[in-house]
Parts: structure tokens; sequence; C-alpha cells
């Protein structure tokens, strides 16, 4: 007897299921190096024995390694080998780091970049100041839309309604003025940069500019990060131009 349209139909959900469930397993691993299965299970929302049989593939297949000694995951070979086989001619993250390196070198700050991805932006590169105090950058790390330098030029220059449907998002925390972001991000738009001072995170400041590709489409965004102490108010507006020049720089090299 040939099985029924609908057991069909049952089998390929259970399996693209199955397929998400994995992928979010692997997800976790975009915040943090290494997890005990518990906090897997916790954050993917499975049982744990579940995520043991999951876990359990993943690590036969090379795309998770586990330490026998603490009982702690993390990403195995299998992911490298697969980033190490991804097109770069046009990753703005390798394009652009020999002119965020001379930026370092000239602003003696961090400098990152950053590229938005639905409601958040994702740091693609960075590349740490050489200064004893420093802000550290990891690359690969989420952060909201709503705060900080480079969200507000991910936000002010890109595609006409992101702006509105952003400040529509009930993801927003509780205070957020609409009213005076719009305004920010008006003043923005006519610099040519933007700026925070301790916004995501007390003691910090930063200075980011628009990098656009040689069709004019957003690409990215570039920042320059450091304590608020060191990289204050007015050394940020002397250093604005050179931050918006590099940008400049890194589009022309950017295919359209």
């Amino acid at each position: 007897m040939e099985p029924s349209r609908t057991g069909k139909a049952e089998d390929g959900k259970s399996n693209v299921r199955a397929v998400e469930r994995a992928l979010d397993i692997l997800l976790c691993f975009t915040t943090e190096s290494d997890l005990p299965m518990t906090e897997i299970a916790e954050r993917v929302g499975l049982h744990k024995s579940t995520v043991h049989r999951m876990l359990a593939t993943l690590e036969d297949k090379g795309f998770l390694e586990r330490d026998r000694s603490s009982e702690r995951y993390r990403l195995g070979m299998r992911i490298w080998e697969l980033s190490a086989h991804r097109s770069r001619s046009g990753d703005p993250a390798v394009i652009c780091l020999p002119e965020m390196e001379r930026l370092r070198d000239t602003l003696g700050e961090t400098v990152s970049l950053y590229v938005r991805d639905g409601s958040e932006r994702i740091r693609i590169q960075a590349v740490q100041s050489n200064q004893a105090i420093r802000r550290v950058a990891p690359v690969g790390v989420r952060l909201p839309l709503y705060v900080g330098a480079s969200s507000k030029v991910l936000i002010a220059f890109a595609e006409p309604g992101l702006a509105a449907q952003m400040m529509a998002s009930e993801a927003l925390p509780q205070g957020f003025d609409p009213q005076s972001f719009r305004e920010q991000l008006e003043e923005i738009r006519r610099l040519g940069y933007a700026t925070s001072m301790e916004e995501r995170e007390p003691g910090a400041a930063a200075l980011s500019a628009p990098v656009f590709d040689r069709s004019g489409r957003l690409a990215a965004a570039l920042s320059v990060s450091g304590p608020a102490a060191r990289f204050t108010p007015s050394i940020i507006r002397e250093q604005s131009a050179l931050v918006v020049q590099s940008a400049t720089r890194m589009g022309a090299m950017l295919p359209g």
C-alpha cells in the first residue's frame, strides 16, 4: 500500500522542522563560543532529550564539538570548512579591512563595520585599538537598531520606510521617544555621520558614517568607538571628516 498524500505532507513538515531545530541550535553560537546542553535547550525552547539527540547528530557530522570534561559544546571544524569556501570577492568585511586598519592607526580607537539584518545590526569586521584602555568589539555580535551611532546611520540612509517600520516595532524599550529619534535622523542625514555618547554602553562613545557602494546603495556603517573619557564630543567632531572620508574610500572599492 502506498502512503497517503497526507502522510507524505506530514513527513515533509517533520523533516523541515528538524532542519529548523538544528539551525536554531547552531544559531545559539552567534553570541557565545561554547554552551552547555541545558542552556541550549532553554534558548531553543525544546526538551532536553530532543536537544541531546540533535546535538549528538551535529557532533557526529562535525558541525559541533563537545568538551567531554565540561560537557560544553562549541562550533566544529565543518563550520570553518564551509566558511572557507564562501565567496569573498565582494565581501565588505574583507575589502574594507585595510582601510579600517589605516583608520585605526590614524585615530587610535577601535574601528568596526556593521550591516543591517532585519531589526538588528551585525558587526561583520573589527580592528581593535592598540591602547591599554579600549573598546573591545567582537565580530558577529548582534545589536538593536534603535540605539547607537551605527544603528542610526543604518536607518537614516536606508530605503524609505525603514525608520517608520522600526519605530512601529513592539520591541522598542519603554521610554523610547520616536519624535526625538526622527529629529536625530534628519540631523544625521544633514551632517553625513552619527554620534553616540553612552547610549548603549556606559562609558563608551562612537562616531559612525555610511558606506555606499558604487551604485549608491547603503552597504554598511563604519564606526569608530572608544572610552567616553578619551573619545570626547569635541574630538569626535574633529575626527568626523576623517571617518567620512574613510567610508567614502571603502565605498569606492565595493561593487555596485
